[in-house]
């Protein structure tokens, strides 16, 4: 299918860009952080909170999503992308409203530090050590005590599954169900393995000539791209990993490493749903959901996690 006639229109109102033209993350954080929805139009909620969540690192500021006045809620917790250089709580916070209120989850967005100030390990660290704070905070939350799922989108996308791969390891508490929205899985771009990159590789709003430079600032540290909790479609072993849906768009550059991650984890018998949205493109979700052939990705999400 071609690209869908809004989402092109879109494309070609835009000015071009130099994909040559080196990025400062300070300077791009400027526009890339700016939220798609208006305040004034985004869906209301029963109670929003903000609070840090203190950690061994820092305190680590959360928004916390209540959809509705009741006793105990399952909890989502939600990793923003951004090429983990960019995006915030605010960013996604038109995301975020619309799950909470889908799914009836209570969703706990995580604003985890950014690289390069902070490459990996300080973004997984980040998100695992608050969703470990939320199981011990059970009262104050009002969590259920037995729902516990992690969600992203595109790099956020990366650290739910290396959340959900950290908890399986180190057993401290359990991930129900991940829901991953067009997920970088696979940080290492020495060569294009997958058809999407090449296919898609110019046009779409993402672009794979970027790529390599975005997951630079990441691996900033010295990290391996081929450790499974940088690039979690490494990791062979995916048995006993939580219950999956996997979001892909046509046009997405990282629409195949999502595709295989999901056919990687069907074939260790976890149970997997995936959907590929045609004439879609990366990081559709808040710009284009209000589109008919999207805006039921977020119905999708509710009714996965019920």
């Amino acid at each position: 299918m071609t690209l869908h006639p809004e989402i092109k229109n879109t494309f070609d109102s835009m000015p071009s860009e130099d994909s040559k033209q080196k990025i400062i993350p300070e300077e791009a954080r400027k526009f890339m952080n700016i939220p798609a929805t208006p305040i004034e139009k985004r869906v209301p909620l029963y109670a929003l909170e903000d609070k840090n969540v203190p950690t061994p690192e820092m305190d680590i500021p959360i928004r916390i999503y209540t959809p509705e006045d009741k006793g105990n809620y399952p909890v989502l917790m939600y990793f923003h992308g951004g090429a983990f250089f960019s995006g915030n709580i605010e960013s996604h916070d038109d995301i975020v409203r619309e799950i909470a209120m889908e799914s009836g989850y209570k969703v706990i967005a995580v604003d985890y530090r950014l690289a390069p100030e902070h490459p990996y390990p300080a973004a997984l660290q980040d998100c695992y050590a608050v969703t470990k704070w939320v199981t011990e905070h059970k009262e104050e939350l009002n969590w259920d005590g037995e729902n516990l799922a992690v969600a992203g989108d595109s790099s956020g996308g990366n650290l739910a599954a290396a959340v959900s791969l950290l908890s399986r390891q180190k057993q401290e508490f359990t991930i129900t169900k991940q829901v991953l929205y067009y997920p970088s899985l696979d940080l290492d771009l020495s060569e294009f393995r997958y058809a999407s990159l090449i296919e898609n590789a110019k046009g779409y709003g993402l672009e794979s000539d970027v790529l390599a430079e975005f997951n630079s600032f990441y691996l900033s540290g010295g990290a391996d791209p081929n450790d499974p909790l940088v690039s979690p479609i490494k990791e062979q072993n995916l048995e006993h990993l939580p219950a999956s849906l996997v979001i892909t768009a046509e046009h997405d550059p990282l629409r195949d490493e999502g595709e295989l991650f999901a056919e990687n984890l069907r074939n260790s018998d976890v149970s997997v749903e995936l959907k590929r949205y045609k004439g879609g493109v990366h990081a559709f979700l808040g710009k284009f959901t209000h589109l008919d052939e999207y805006k039921g990705v977020y119905r999708l999400t509710g009714e996965f996690l019920n």
